[in-house]
């Protein structure tokens, strides 16, 4: 067997073993890698490369806006650390994703007492190397010592008259502090509180949502969140960090009526698994219901309570007996329990639009696209808006979103 195939067949082995198991989109992103590393050997690989050709991201991916490729290789890296530590210990093979690079590597593992006829060519080579670089080494490290010392003083005195220009310039974009400022101005941080709904049954053999007229008296399961939360809290924590400041992340099964009289509130996902949000003032303007007739039936839905001209009554995501391609969500900044306090929604009718709505108030661009329909400039104040974003779904993933229906200063 040649070592190519001698690698790919490792690959395959990996995507096939426990740790790999029902992940389809880390498989997926694995086989690119080891394609690109053995098609073209040493060649660096970019996140929008990836976004675009693995995830199924839109052609305007930006890597600086959105980290999910980063997110994703961080988890395959710690997957192949898991396999190599435990059932792949003493396999012949071994692939690493070395942090920092997407570029993966392969090499074969010495036999014990038997060193790899590569290793010991290496082993040879570089005790010749030692005696030879030793001396200049040495020599080397005087003259650096002395340059090292002049140079951190030259620094010392450059760092200090560059730090207030350097603060100003990780500064976020402007778009980013107009829309945030409500949220970061005050001492206290605000609370990002996300869906946790209520479950009945179990892992191993299944759940579901909790029924009131089937489930009285069943253990209820609430410490579970959908993929989009989980990214969604990411993405918010990213934006903070630009800010220079910090979210406090709670459940929604433990979030109190104190902690919405006394704080500044991100919510994340919708009133169906978001169960505060049917406790305190909410959207207005669009609003989520269950469908009472029809085709769509019990499905979830967002309804457009004063429809404009051109304007559906609702906005229905892909059919729940379908393949989830479009999904709908809400993004509104109303008013919280205490006037003085601003409460965000951000939610989907799935948790894939969720995570598009956080993105969307996480992106530049969106953000500077609402912020010129809502008239709102670089020094202009934020005030109380709804609404509706559009979310084309593509294998499992938002990759793109439309603002399709919004109200300012809604009453």
């Amino acid at each position: 067997m040649s070592e190519r195939e001698q690698y790919l067949a490792q690959i395959e082995k990996l995507a096939g073993s426990h740790v790999l198991h029902g992940s389809e989109s880390l498989c997926k992103l694995l086989r690119y890698l080891a394609k690109h590393a053995l098609d073209h050997p040493g060649s660096p690989i970019k996140e929008y490369q990836i976004a675009t050709e693995v995830f199924g991201r839109s052609t305007d991916f930006d890597p600086q806006l959105d980290s999910m490729v980063r997110v994703q290789a961080g988890r395959l890296r710690a997957k192949l650390s898991e396999y190599y530590s435990a059932k792949g210990a003493e396999d012949g093979v071994v692939v690493e994703l070395p942090k920092g690079t997407y570029v993966l590597s392969f090499h074969h593992r010495a036999v014990a007492g038997r060193p790899h006829a590569d290793t010991q060519v290496e082993s040879e080579r570089r005790a010749g190397d030692i005696h030879r670089k030793w001396f200049a080494a040495t020599i080397s490290l005087g003259a650096l010592l002395v340059l090292a010392a002049v140079t951190i003083g030259l620094l010392w005195s450059r760092n200090s008259a560059q730090a207030g220009s350097s603060r100003e310039s990780e500064l976020a974009p402007a778009a980013f502090r107009v829309f945030w400022n409500g949220f970061v101005s005050g001492q206290e941080e605000p609370w990002v509180v996300f869906s946790n709904a209520a479950f009945v049954g179990r892992p191993e053999t299944g759940m579901r949502y909790y029924d009131t007229a089937k489930d009285q008296g069943s253990f209820i399961l609430d410490h579970y969140t959908g993929v989009g939360e989980v990214l969604a809290v990411h993405e918010l924590d990213r934006v903070f960090g630009l800010l220079h400041r910090q979210i406090r992340v709670k459940r929604g099964s433990l979030f109190s009526l104190d902690d919405a009289k006394n704080n500044n509130l991100i919510f994340i996902g919708s009133p169906f698994e978001n169960l505060t949000l049917l406790e305190i003032p909410g959207t207005q303007e669009f609003i989520f219901r269950r469908m009472t007739s029809g085709s769509r039936k019990g499905e979830e839905a967002i309804l457009n309570v004063h429809p404009q001209p051109g304007e559906p009554k609702e906005y229905l995501p892909s059919p729940g007996n379908a393949p989830l391609t479009e999904d709908y969500a809400v993004i509104g900044l109303v008013k919280g329990l205490n006037p003085g306090q601003a409460v965000l929604i951000l939610a989907g009718t799935t948790t894939l639009g969720t995570q598009a709505a956080v993105e969307y108030v996480c992106r530049q661009s969106s953000v500077e696209e609402l912020l010129l329909r809502l008239a709102v400039s670089q020094t202009g104040q934020l005030k109380p808006f709804e609404a509706v974003i559009r979310v084309k779904v593509t294998r499992g993933v938002p990759v793109g979103t439309e603002l399709v229906a919004l109200r300012s200063n809604p009453s």
